[in-house]
């Protein structure tokens, strides 16, 4: 049996929210809430993504960096 325990980090991270007002553990579990939703979201669409739709993807990518519509990350972020 799978059983789901609750990671100490975020054991801790809720002990803190404990100790806030009402109102900030709203936008606290608000947020929490949204990211989870994210995720499962992501998750979903990514396990429902064909290797037909994952190759089409790959070929768009191909086709920006052959027409040079991309930069390298390091001129984005440079170190």
């Amino acid at each position: 049996i799978f059983q789901r325990i609750m990671t100490e980090l975020l054991q801790q991270a809720i002990a803190k929210s404990e100790q806030l007002s009402p109102h900030q553990q709203d936008a606290i579990a608000t947020r929490i809430l949204t990211e989870v939703q994210d995720e499962q979201h992501w998750e979903t669409s990514l396990n429902n993504t064909t290797d037909g739709q994952w190759e089409q993807m790959a070929d768009m990518v191909r086709q920006e960096i052959s027409g040079s519509k991309t930069v390298p990350l390091n001129q984005i972020f440079p170190s």
